[in-house]
């Protein structure tokens, strides 16, 4: 087995360096220097590993779109039927490792860097893209015609309880969160069937 050289750890604990200080600070306003203090390093380590401040930004989202796809992955693997597999992404979307405040946070302010960089918006699209994507699958036996409009309100208010979530004090209730996206989705097909 190859031996794992110093570079793949370091750029992993710039990353979650990256994501604790965003969530400390609130905001982009970060400096690698901070960045680096966090992960034990200097600043020029981070500027060799990373390039640029905008760079370790895009990392840790990289990062917290890997934990995300893999525990949405996870969870439709033993889902069975259309609604336990779209409660399954749910509930996945407000796990904990997702919907802790430094992961919050990091959203938040990724929104806001998907505004000026494009390698920003193009992971913030395949993110809508794959989600969107997801829900309309489950969706499609439940809600036929109307799957598109429901998939849409659900996306919104995903991103809308993550951008309450910022906003709030205290610990995140991802219990509250899928209890709201469950209400909804009620809602919406039984309106269907009405």
């Amino acid at each position: 087995m190859p031996k794992l050289g110093m570079e793949p750890i370091r750029k992993e604990a710039l990353v979650k360096a990256t994501i604790v200080e965003i969530g400390r600070i609130g905001s982009l306003d970060v400096t690698v220097s901070q960045i680096a203090r966090r992960a034990g390093m200097s600043s020029a380590l981070a500027h060799h590993y990373f390039g640029s401040k905008e760079e370790i930004f895009l990392a840790a989202m990289r990062h917290i779109l890997t934990i995300y796809g893999a525990e949405v992955r996870g969870a439709l693997c033993t889902a069975k039927g259309p609604e336990a597999r779209l409660m399954a992404i749910l509930h996945a979307s407000f796990s904990p490792g997702n919907f802790r405040r430094e992961a919050v946070s990091a959203w938040l302010n990724f929104w806001v860097l998907a505004q000026t960089v494009p390698q920003a918006r193009r992971l913030l699209a395949v993110y809508q893209r794959r989600l969107r994507s997801n829900l309309l699958i489950c969706l499609r036996p439940l809600a036929g015609a109307r799957a598109t409009v429901i998939a849409d309100g659900l996306g919104a208010l995903i991103d809308g309880l993550y951008l309450r979530e910022v906003l709030k004090s205290g610990p995140p209730d991802p219990a509250a969160s899928v209890a709201l996206l469950s209400d909804y989705l009620k809602s919406q097909l039984k309106e269907g069937r009405a």
